[in-house]
């Protein structure tokens, strides 16, 4: 029963906000439902796996998924986050936690800032409100502007530069949160969603969608990495597992719903909870 009550909670997160099933998960599964952190950490991988693989296959007809911008994230993303756990030896705990906290609520802020400046969308807009087709300026946009407008070498060159220019943006991106991803040895999610809106202009319903497939990537190479390994307590995961995937259909309906600015909201709300619990813990850490 309290497992299929988490599951609900996670589930709704990560079909609403495409991020921070993690960053709940691991939580649940060892303070509530008494597992280890070994089990904890591959059960949170099965969850959110599970969870936005469902969440990419109920938004295929939306339009709203940048998929090469998810791929190159995910491909770029893996060997980042093996960096990242190098460097996550290096550092005291507490300056870990501290790092996260400090890291979350800064993202938060941002967001809340961005979407009190964002102008609503004019013109042509694709099926999310926003300018492109799926709502992004990531890979798929500047692919899709590749053609000249006027026609002539010097737009060629131009929209060639801009797709480089995109390129670039993308990949520093994914490497950036690859290495905190794995730093602070927590999912990406919650760091996929902010610079897919920040860094490269998508709108939260697009920069959801897209986290979904990068979130999927990214369980499935951990999973192959632990494959020899997996510890998993089925009787607790299975409905886990099975309400989250419902919860999280639910999810995107709600999400359907609501504004990107809401969304946006949403989010850095989540953010600034799961920070500031996490620098409390930090600080008591320090303290004692």
């Amino acid at each position: 029963m309290l497992a299929g009550l988490l599951g609900l909670v996670v589930g709704l997160v990560i079909g609403a906000l495409g991020g921070g099933g993690g960053v709940l998960s691991v939580p649940a599964l060892v303070y509530l439902l008494g597992q280890d952190a070994r089990a904890a950490t591959t059960g949170s991988i099965v969850i959110v796996g599970v969870v936005s693989a469902v969440g990419v296959l109920s938004r295929l007809r939306d339009g709203r998924i940048a998929w090469g911008t998810g791929l190159a994230f995910g491909a770029v993303g893996v060997p980042a986050a093996w960096a990242g756990t190098l460097l996550n030896r290096t550092v005291p705990q507490p300056a870990l936690l501290l790092s996260f906290a400090v890291l979350t609520i800064g993202v938060a802020v941002l967001l809340l800032v961005r979407g009190s400046a964002e102008p609503a969308p004019a013109g042509t807009a694709g099926p999310d409100g926003s300018a492109g087709p799926d709502g992004s300026a990531g890979l798929d946009a500047a692919a899709g502007s590749a053609e000249p407008v006027a026609g002539g070498r010097g737009a060629a060159v131009a929209a060639r530069r801009g797709r480089a220019a995109q390129a670039v943006r993308v990949t520093g991106s994914a490497a950036v949160v690859g290495v905190l991803t794995g730093f602070l040895g927590v999912g990406g999610g919650f760091l996929v969603v902010p610079a897919l809106v920040i860094v490269l202009g998508m709108s939260m319903p697009a920069a959801i969608a897209t986290s979904l497939l990068v979130l999927t990537f990214n369980a499935a190479s951990s999973l192959g990495a632990r494959v020899g390994d997996l510890t998993v307590d089925w009787a607790v995961l299975g409905p886990f597992v099975g309400v989250a995937v419902g919860a999280a259909l639910l999810g995107k309906l709600v999400a359907d719903r609501l504004s990107s600015a809401a969304l946006g909201r949403g989010f850095a709300v989540l953010l600034l909870l799961v920070g500031g619990a996490v620098g409390g813990e930090s600080v008591v850490e320090v303290l004692r």
